[in-house]
């Protein structure tokens, strides 16, 4: 039997980073989901047309208040380009929607420090001006229009069904009201359930990966990757080597915090975290997601640009907030196996559990079970579904 402690080490360290950061994890996607029952679709695809500045400070505001799922940002990205946005506020959105949402934040505080939750607020917008400049001074026109005549082609990707929902109020009340109403409480309840489903996936793997890093790679080797003992060394390896583990994980969304916080114990530096969990957007089945959107030219050139901006972001996150000394001292992120006890986690864990139960159950008793197995449909069958007046995801709540 003592073959499997090693396996019960490693989920036991899943088990209690998971009931550390399950209170924030609901509390960020009601919140997000709040946002997301009041901003309206087509208000988001109106204002995306061009790629002035003032429309990529618009894009990322949106792309905020979004899906915190990658595969779900990535297939939206690529419906609101299909509708007329620009390419490149369709990806400031994109990388908002994934980067600087509530849910991030939360965990990223809860989990390492709130250093990390003001560094991802801070090198998000660095990220998406380095993107902007890089995307006016290397992608043509040319590849833009080819890459729109294949997103005009609908090729499957992942998330397809789930990008095409519309799940904010069809209310023209004003923004409390439409909150405090029964239809309020049944579009948040449809967003939080969604939002969860999109992304429990890539939460539960992250979380086992991050058990298994935690419980069974040895410290040395953490320390010898990230050249711990070599200062600066390890500032400049630190944001090259991150995403690159990122794409390797094949983990995205939130799903990548707990790994991250792993990282850092281990010795990655500051900046390195912070490319590491921007690199939700190059892993290896996204990679591939864009190829089938927009062509393998405009797929390899989406990794060149992402990755570059990553790396620089890190470093200008790195040094910036070296400088003024935010950096935290020590390397104390909650991995360890220090199972459940009677505190204040497991109090909020209980009130957001049933606070959880409450939207799952609103959001059954309104009928929004057949909301889940359309999640991976055909987006051009949701738009049609909404020409033909039926509200797209809506569905009638019981009286």
């Amino acid at each position: 039997m003592r073959v499997l402690d090693p396996l019960g080490h490693a989920l036991g360290v899943a088990g209690s980073m998971t009931w550390q950061i399950l209170w924030s994890l609901i509390l960020g996607f009601t919140l997000s989901a709040i946002v997301q029952a009041v901003v309206r679709r087509e208000t988001i695809i109106r204002v995306l047309g061009d790629d002035r500045p003032r429309t990529l400070a618009l894009a990322t505001g949106l792309g905020a208040a979004s899906s915190s799922c990658s595969y779900a940002a990535v297939a939206l990205a690529r419906s609101l380009f299909r509708k007329g946005a620009s390419f490149t506020a369709a990806m400031v959105f994109e990388i908002a929607s994934t980067n600087l949402v509530i849910e991030l934040g939360i965990i990223l505080a809860l989990l390492i420090s709130w250093q990390f939750t003001l560094a991802e607020f801070v090198g998000g917008p660095i990220m998406i001006v380095l993107l902007a400049v890089a995307f006016r001074l290397f992608i043509r026109t040319r590849l833009i229009e080819a890459a729109r005549r294949q997103a005009g082609r609908g090729v499957p990707g992942s998330m397809e069904g789930h990008a095409a929902m519309d799940m904010s109020i069809a209310s023209d009340a004003g923004l409390w009201r439409r909150l405090v109403s029964r239809d309020g409480y049944t579009a948040v309840s449809h967003v939080f359930v969604m939002e969860w489903a999109a992304v429990i996936r890539d939460v539960i793997i992250g979380l086992l990966l991050a058990g298994a890093a935690g419980a069974w790679v040895p410290a040395a080797f953490w320390r010898h990757l990230f050249l711990a003992g070599h200062p600066l060394a390890a500032r400049l390896w630190g944001p090259v080597i991150g995403p690159v583990i990122a794409m390797l994980s094949f983990v995205c969304s939130i799903g990548n915090v707990p790994l991250a916080a792993v990282l850092w114990n281990g010795g990655i530096s500051f900046g390195g975290v912070v490319a590491f969990i921007f690199a939700d957007l190059i892993i290896i089945p996204i990679l591939i997601i864009y190829r089938k959107y927009y062509g393998t030219r405009m797929a390899l050139a989406l990794l060149g640009v992402f990755y570059s901006t990553m790396v620089m972001a890190g470093y200008i996150v790195e040094f910036l907030f070296s400088g003024l000394g935010l950096i935290p001292a020590s390397r104390a992120a909650r991995v360890a196996d220090v199972g459940v006890s009677w505190n204040y986690t497991t109090v909020l864990d209980i009130v957001f559990l049933l606070l959880a139960a409450a939207l799952l159950a609103r959001f059954f008793r309104s009928g929004g079970g057949p909301m889940l197995r359309m999640m991976n449909g055909d987006p051009d069958e949701h738009e049609r579904h909404e020409q033909h007046g039926h509200g797209g995801h809506r569905l009638p709540a019981p009286g």
